[in-house]
């Protein structure tokens, strides 16, 4: 018995919606072929247990169909009555459910049914957040397209820009911008898109966010600015990129000895960071290795290996 049918028998005794959302994870996998399959499978036996449902799991199925991309379920859900304005747990609506999972078709059905482009979740995401987040190019250029709002933030005052950013998600950055989003917006952790993309070692998308306005030398929370962001590098970025972006924004102008809150430079955490290449970069390009933190620590205190000790120590 298929994860589908089992999942449906279960729903005689139990949430239709719950068995319907198990199905679909279930078959989340797999190629678009067997998809439509699925979902197919999915519509007939929706079809043998339907009398059985009521409104309200009605409309939790349609977060199931939209997720899934079952447009023909979808459509029969929708004449029954589902609601494009129904709430999932999280506050999100069947809109945000298909601009997550990239379901470009159900993103129009459900436009074309009325629901409301810029509905928000509990946090305050909307579709084209989650669309952004996770990369659905196509969902976020017809979302923008609709008249999408580009800046409204979801959690943590974090924008569709920011999310796509940390994602290091070049071209739908590009759509974004393109379509006004504003690039130098500073979430309530202090960072704003510039940083989330040197972290990431994204050098497009710095690249990009510096052409579209964004000073190389602003500061953000703990006085930090991108090059410092871009010296500590996330561990999921690679050395390469992380010293790639380093050196676009030197090239563009940023101060090589600026420090944080803590008086800390981009020397002295790349140090601490391990960041071997970086260190190296900054001190060709003339950072200051005898400046001292609050603490009164140099770069060479801070150094996390003897390797990076020895280059501070040699120059």
């Amino acid at each position: 018995m298929s994860p589908m049918i089992a999942g449906l028998l279960l729903s005689r005794h139990g949430c239709v919606a719950a068995a319907l959302a198990a199905v679909l994870v279930a078959a989340a996998p797999v190629s678009a072929d067997e998809d439509t399959a699925a979902c197919r499978e999915l519509e007939q036996r929706f079809e043998q247990i339907k009398s059985d449902v009521s409104s309200v799991q009605v409309n939790l199925a349609l977060f199931s169909a939209a997720e899934g991309g079952c447009m023909t379920l979808a459509r029969r859900l929708l004449a029954m009555g589902a609601s494009v304005e129904s709430r999932d747990r999280l506050g999100g609506t069947p809109l945000a459910r298909a601009a997550r999972f990239g379901q470009l078709a159900l993103v129009e059905l459900l436009l074309e049914h009325g629901a409301h482009i810029n509905a928000r979740n509990l946090v305050g995401a909307t579709a084209l957040y989650f669309a952004a987040e996770n990369g659905r190019i196509a969902v976020v250029s017809r979302l923008l397209e609709r008249g999408a709002d580009p800046n409204l933030a979801g959690r943590a005052g974090v924008t569709p820009l920011a999310a796509a950013a940390f994602k290091g998600a070049d071209d739908v950055v590009a759509v974004l911008l393109a379509h006004g989003a504003d690039p130098g917006v500073v979430d309530a952790t202090g960072k704003a898109p510039i940083l989330y993309a040197a972290a990431v070692g994204a050098v497009p998308l710095v690249r990009r966010l510096l052409a579209a306005g964004v000073d190389v030398n602003a500061r953000y929370g703990n006085d930090l600015t991108a090059l410092m962001w871009a010296a500590g590098y996330a561990d999921s970025a690679s050395a390469a990129n992380g010293e790639a972006v380093v050196a676009l924004l030197i090239e563009r102008g940023a101060l090589l000895d600026a420090a944080d809150n803590r008086g800390r430079t981009a020397l002295m955490i790349a140090a601490e960071r391990g960041h071997a290449a970086i260190v190296g970069l900054l001190l060709a390009r003339g950072a200051d290795r005898s400046l001292t933190d609050a603490s009164g620590r140099s770069a060479i205190d801070l150094a996390s290996t003897e390797s990076i000790r020895a280059t501070l120590q040699k120059r």
